[in-house]
């Protein structure tokens, strides 16, 4: 059974958790470094981004996030959790710390309010059929993929709203809202 983390410092840690137990996955709380051990993926929730940066840098957990992942296990981030991934924010907060690991330029909110948050089905080849039904709140975009960034979905204008390099994958939206635990399984078969 594999053992994945799920990075609990703010957000939607809970709902991540689960689906996880769901997929009969031991699910973990990472809230310290010494968390990470042992593990064969991690999971950053969706949140507020800036607040999830500053609590990791307080608890020293920067540095080891960025050290999981160049370890090959993998990483997703979802909504803030793709923001933390990305090299770069476009309209980032001066100073925001960030992991800065996958090359893709995102913008923060890019769809307005919570009031604009909508839902969209979209097509997954890596998820085959039926298209997947994808919740967004207050949701970044993908505005720049780097070479070796895979794009995995796009809305209907093609902003890319999902996206893997190598061991590190992206959604701009919340799987973990949904009945369709796809995404999830599709992120456990990368922990190998």
């Amino acid at each position: 059974m594999p053992r994945v983390g799920v990075l609990a410092l703010q957000g939607a840690f809970i709902e991540h958790k689960n689906v996880l137990a769901r997929l009969d996955t031991q699910a973990v709380e990472v809230r310290l470094p010494e968390h990470l051990e042992g593990l064969d993926g991690l999971i950053i929730p969706g949140g507020e981004s800036t607040t999830m940066g500053l609590l990791a840098q307080k608890r020293g957990l920067l540095e080891p996030l960025r050290a999981f992942a160049r370890s090959g296990r993998p990483v997703w981030g979802t909504c803030a959790g793709m923001i933390l991934l990305a090299k770069e924010i476009v309209d980032g907060v001066p100073g925001q710390p960030t992991l800065a690991l996958m090359d893709i330029a995102v913008r923060r909110n890019a769809f307005g309010r919570q009031v604009d948050s909508f839902e969209a089905d979209l097509t997954v080849p890596a998820l085959g059929d039926p298209p997947f039904h994808a919740v967004f709140i207050r949701a970044p975009v993908i505005e720049r993929v780097g070479t070796g960034v895979d794009v995995l979905a796009a809305l209907e204008d093609g902003t890319a709203v999902a996206v893997r390099q190598g061991n590190l994958l992206a959604t701009a939206f919340h799987p973990e809202l949904t009945a369709d635990v796809r995404f999830h399984r599709y992120f456990l078969q990368l922990t190998g």
